[in-house]
């Protein structure tokens, strides 16, 4: 065998790896998508904290791809005490997202409404979290570290980078959302178009916030 032969299969081979490697690497967030114990809709059956609905506007199987603009958003539903919504981005997966894409975030007590923020940039994927502070906010002790968590199962769900045709729908809608800011949006519209019909429900105001940040 000719040594011009030997390396013509020897970059054929490497080709081929090649081509394995990007079909491997393809197949990841696709098989997150249907494997993800995600819930897009937190919140617990007792007590009037715990129990109040947190939802995050993304499809049924809680994984969402936001694009280039990374708006994401959330839903609160009703409280005659609302309190603090604390969120929660981690990266998933060795070196994945950027640091930055690590973070916590508290957003002030609101009525039922609609609230839109940006993400952080990040590569592959992040754990979302979101749940309400459902202890007493003044404090009780001098003791830095007495504090009390809230027991409310979280919303959940993944933000992926693979942008897929569901994605661009709530992206689409989401912008629409986008242009009411500062405005409200009809209760029934709101359902329909996150598919969130068994959750908002005919106690709630018939025209809810739309709150950015």
């Amino acid at each position: 065998m000719t040594d011009r032969r030997i390396v013509r299969i020897g970059l054929g081979a490497l080709a081929a790896l090649s081509l394995l490697a990007e079909g491997t690497a393809g197949l990841a967030q696709p098989s997150l998508r249907s494997n993800f114990p995600g819930r897009r809709i937190g919140g617990g059956t007792r007590g009037e904290c715990a129990a109040r609905v947190v939802a995050h506007l993304v499809p049924a199987d809680s994984v969402f791809a936001p694009g280039p603009a990374l708006t994401i958003a959330l839903l609160e539903g009703p409280s005659a005490n609302p309190r603090p919504l604390q969120l929660q981005f981690r990266p998933q997966g060795p070196g994945g997202p950027s640091s930055a894409a690590n973070a916590k975030r508290e957003l002030a007590p609101a009525p039922a409404g609609v609230t839109l923020l940006g993400a952080a940039s990040f590569k592959g994927e992040v754990l979302w979290e979101s749940s309400y502070r459902c202890g007493d906010p003044a404090p009780v002790s001098s003791d830095p570290l007495s504090f009390v968590e809230s027991v409310s199962p979280p919303a959940l769900s993944l933000l992926v980078t693979d942008v897929t045709p569901n994605d661009r729908v709530f992206q689409a809608r989401l912008q629409k959302l986008k242009g009411l800011c500062g405005a409200q949006v009809a209760r029934a519209e709101l359902a329909k178009s996150f598919g969130l019909e068994d959750v908002i429900g005919p106690d709630w105001p018939e025209r809810l916030p739309v709150r950015c940040l």
